[in-house]
């Protein structure tokens, strides 16, 4: 019961924390838009533009989270685990559009810069540095766990790091009027949400194309498991994740005499132990065969 009450709290805070998020996202975008307009500032409208893309990241992070958590039914066998990864998925695909039109924006104001109030510049910009440090900090733990909130975890973070950007490039405007670094920092914070987003997109889509997990090797289960005394050899093995934590894997197995019913579970479970303990597979789903398609073990002991 107390591990129950537990999980629940955990949860309870983890969503807790996101709404304390989304509520600091869209406060920061409206002072710095406003901020950006005044100063002339396009790191600072950049800035403000990448926040309110976080906020509606957090936002769909959240409703992912939520529907993930419904119980699978006989229309959903696997559940709603999937929600998160499409999320994350979306969330990344968003962020690459706002880059690219950072970019573009920046490489125009590059080419004509224009004069910019860096003192109101570097004052908006260290409070969205404040407010996104603290959705940093709140998002961290969760991040670690999850795909879908670290797609969020991301855009707070990179914007952290524009707002800090900014305030330099704000002192630096201020002390050598170089309004030229204006249009620059906002070419770096695009060129740093792309890489990212690119990574959350290659394992998403990973994911939903149901790709062998990168740290799993296939031919090192199949040695494992063919190691076996009972064990011909392991074939037609289907290896994917329904998100970034649970893995599933379907296999058939030739083993070596024709068992009985109780010594094949004996095998199961030594199978189910390999891959739960050495990988971290912890849906096994194996047929259980004797004398059947011979051509396809890659180890054949005797």
């Amino acid at each position: 019961m107390d591990t129950e009450h537990s999980h629940h709290t955990t949860g309870d805070n983890k969503e807790r924390s996101m709404v304390i998020t989304i509520i600091l996202n869209f406060t920061i975008t409206v002072l710095e838009l406003i901020g950006g307009v005044l100063s002339g500032s396009l790191a600072l409208i950049s800035d403000a533009l990448h926040n309110l893309s976080d906020g509606i990241s957090v936002i769909i992070s959240f409703m992912a989270l939520k529907i993930s958590k419904k119980q699978r039914d006989h229309k959903m066998t696997y559940g709603y685990k999937r929600a998160e990864i499409i999320a994350a998925l979306f969330n990344s695909a968003v962020l690459v559009i706002i880059a690219f039109y950072l970019l573009r924006e920046g490489v125009l104001r590059l080419l004509n810069p224009e004069e910019i109030n860096a003192l109101m510049m570097i004052g908006v910009a260290f409070i969205g540095l404040t407010a996104n440090s603290l959705s940093v900090f709140l998002l961290h733990g969760g991040a670690k766990k999850s795909i879908n909130i670290k797609s969020a975890y991301i855009h707070l973070l990179a914007d952290a790091f524009s707002s800090l950007g900014v305030i330099f490039g704000g002192i630096a405007i201020f002390f050598l009027n170089v309004y030229w670094l204006d249009p620059l920092i906002t070419i770096l914070i695009a060129l740093y949400i792309l890489i990212e987003s690119y990574k959350i997109i290659g394992k998403t889509t990973r994911i939903l194309m149901q790709a062998v997990p990168e740290n799993i090797d296939i031919e090192e289960i199949k040695l494992k498991i063919e190691k076996l005394d009972d064990i011909e050899d392991i074939h037609h093995i289907h290896l994917w994740q329904t998100n970034d934590r649970d893995i599933h894997l379907e296999c058939h197995v030739n083993v070596c005499d024709d068992l009985t019913l109780s010594e094949t579970e004996q095998v199961r479970q030594q199978v189910e132990n390999i891959l739960k303990d050495e990988f971290n597979i912890k849906h096994l789903t194996m047929q259980v065969e004797y004398k059947c398609c011979p051509s396809v073990g890659l180890v054949k002991k005797g």
